[in-house]
């Protein structure tokens, strides 16, 4: 399948990490979704319910990231990445990256991220 829908950068503040002050003080998350999905009839017939709406992903992630309390941005890239397969059956592949800009490493970094991709099992 070479159609995608990519949401970008979207930003939300939540409290994912190992240290116990990670788990009081919300940081900033950074989350990429790319979704792998035939979008040509909706691009044919340019009808909202021959695809995905890009609200409804907006809102499994926000959902995801504000709601829960991870260790590890790997478990929250997975349940993001399984909430969506899970609840958008036409979607192929998901692509999921979490960055965490304000992560501390002893030195200067832009930030500590992880991708995922997860395919349906059909």
């Amino acid at each position: 399948m070479s159609d995608r829908i990519v949401l970008s950068g979207m930003v939300f503040q939540a409290r994912h990490g190992v240290h116990d002050w990670e788990k009081v003080q919300a940081q900033r998350f950074e989350v990429d979704v790319e979704l792998a999905l035939d979008v040509q009839p909706a691009g044919l017939d340019d009808d909202l319910t021959r695809t995905i709406d890009y609200g409804a992903i907006y809102q499994v992630t926000c959902q995801v990231v504000e709601s829960t309390t991870f260790n590890l941005i790997e478990a929250l890239a997975e349940a993001i990445a399984h909430e969506v397969l899970n609840e958008h059956a036409q979607v192929d592949e998901v692509v999921v990256r979490v960055r965490k800009p304000e992560v501390r490493l002893g030195g200067p970094l832009a930030y500590a991220g992880v991708e995922i991709r997860r395919v349906r099992n059909r």
